[in-house]
């Protein structure tokens, strides 16, 4: 019997654990979820966190599947290129904290399309807004989905995607009913106690694996080494991305996109809305990025542990692929106990962060597209909230349908998909809006549309959906971009679009006095609340 197999001894411990904890969740969702009264608690949980609980609940949001399962997983294969992701995505912190968190909670309400249209003609740039949250959350999900598939295939050994198809249904419509009936705020308690377990449980597992090493760095790197099908290579970069100019020039795109697309998340910009105010804003990223140095140090440890007590062949050759190296890992040091209350934490995680992510595609579709482009602002009382709900349950079965048709997908890769097109979409047009005061509607429709039409063009006809082995579609070849993350090309370019938009664009699109009041309230905060 393998070690994957193996696995699957105990399926109803694994299952009695999940229960518990999603029960746990869902009867404190439904505790909160009668102060849903208003738009303001739905989409911002009537702004009533602290910056220290936001933090938290930031950190929740932000530590998806990609970061526990693919991460790991990524660091045990493939060595040192596997942490430029830990690397990546927590250096990025930097932007929100130094550029963004104050000044967004300042100006916006509800959504990133609060503050692009501030001072724009309002129904395109919302429309625009909209539609790039929407390409952006689905992306996002397609990695959560898949990674529930992979997760539940390793602990069950279910090896047909028709099982692995029925998880992700199952942890599709426990989503829906976090966000239907919690909103934002039962959402942002899901995601605190989700990062709380999250950390506790990475923390704990770094202490074991160190344990097992007699608390020894340089004996769990010289074991990694020994157990791994590359070598001493494993410690040293270009295992994967230093192999030609091509994995190079990737590196480089990959390391963009996940440097700069944090800052333009429209799942993480929603939560500075969260918050009383600017300073409670810029807690939430200082809490955030603390809680996070803590999980991604413990990634390193996790992964090259896996690599060594686990091996790399074992690993790639387990339902799940990549994905199943923490959970592997967790069987191998504390048997079937460990190895359910990892997978708890993993599927809570997965719950926790596409139930963030459907909440803010319906806000942002309900608020920017019905609200206020469709009915010019005037919307009747209730509808908005109906739509919201209406959107969540359209938007939860979707994502069930990518997951599906997503599964055996790294999840940290597909994520960084997500990160590019954030980057290109919305990052640009973000700053040029808060920092640059002749920015108009056209460069805001130029830098959205074009930065999200480039990058979706260059993942589709990129190695990403076809032409290799680990492709979405098997069987067949139609990549003509050879990089596996358009970061590097679509990026720029949406910046210079943004520009030449303005410059072409005529001055009566933007109102100067919306100019004067966003910049007053972006700086200081007067006329916020």
């Amino acid at each position: 019997m393998t070690l994957a197999q193996s696995t699957a001894g105990n399926p109803v411990l694994n299952v009695v654990i999940f229960v518990t904890i999603v029960a746990v969740t869902l009867f404190i969702v439904y505790r909160v979820s009668s102060r849903n009264a208003t738009t303001a608690d739905y989409y911002a949980a009537g702004g009533a966190f602290t910056g220290v609980q936001n933090g938290v609940a930031l950190s929740g949001d932000y530590l998806s599947a990609a970061s526990f399962l693919g991460i790991a997983g990524a660091i045990a294969v493939q060595g040192y290129d596997g942490f430029v992701y830990s690397i990546g995505f927590l250096v990025a912190w930097l932007i929100p904290l130094l550029l963004l968190a104050e000044r967004i909670r300042n100006t916006g309400r509800f959504t990133m399309g609060d503050v692009v249209a501030f001072r724009m003609r309002q129904r395109p740039v919302r429309a625009a807004a909209a539609n790039s949250t929407l390409v952006i959350s689905a992306f996002y999900m397609l990695a959560q989905m898949a990674g529930a598939g992979g997760l539940v295939a390793l602990l069950l050994d279910v090896h047909t995607t028709g099982g692995q198809a029925l998880v992700i249904i199952v942890v599709g419509a426990i989503m829906i009913f976090y966000v239907l009936v919690g909103g934002m705020k039962g959402t942002t308690w899901v995601q605190i106690i989700k990062a709380a377990l999250l950390l506790s449980c990475v923390l704990l597992m770094s202490v074991f694996i160190l344990g097992k090493f007699g608390f020894s760095l340089s004996a769990l790197l010289e074991q990694a080494v020994n157990n791994n099908a590359l070598g001493e290579a494993v410690l040293d970069p270009g295992s994967r991305y230093g192999k030609s100019g091509t994995s190079k020039l990737d590196f480089v795109s990959l390391s963009l996109a996940l440097v700069l697309g944090t800052a333009a998340l429209p799942h993480v910009l929603m939560r500075f809305y969260t918050v009383p105010n600017a300073y409670q804003a810029r807690r939430s990223v200082i809490s955030a990025t603390w809680a996070m140095v803590a999980f991604y140090l413990s990634t390193l440890v996790i992964g090259y542990g896996a690599s060594a007590i686990v091996g790399s062949s074992a690993i790639k050759a387990a339902p799940g692929g990549e994905n199943s190296a923490a959970p592997l890992l967790a069987f191998s040091i504390g048997g079937t106990v460990l190895l359910a209350i990892v997978a708890a934490v993993a599927f809570t995680t997965i719950l926790a962060v596409v139930a963030g992510l459907t909440l803010t595609a319906s806000a942002s579709f309900a608020h920017d597209v019905y609200a206020n482009v469709l009915r010019h602002g005037r919307p009747a009382p209730g509808s908005e909230l109906r739509v919201a709900r209406l959107t969540a349950l359209v938007i939860g079965c979707l994502a069930i349908l990518g997951g599906i048709l997503a599964i055996g997908q790294n999840v940290a890769s597909m994520v960084a998909l997500a990160f590019a097109i954030a980057a290109s979409a919305n990052l640009p047009t973000i700053l040029y809006t808060l920092f640059w005061r002749r920015f108009n509607t056209t460069g805001t429709l130029f830098s959205m549309y074009g930065g999200l039409s480039i990058c979706l063009v260059l993942i589709i006809f990129g190695p990403v959906f076809s032409g290799t082995p680990t492709s979405i579609i098997k069987g067949v070849d139609f990549h003509f971009f050879p990089l596996g993350n358009p970061g590097i090309i679509a990026i720029p370019l949406s910046f210079l679009l943004g520009f030449i938009g303005t410059m072409i664009g005529k001055a009566d699109q933007v109102d100067p006095v919306r100019s004067d009041e966003m910049e007053v309230r972006a700086v200081t905060g007067i006329g916020a609340s």
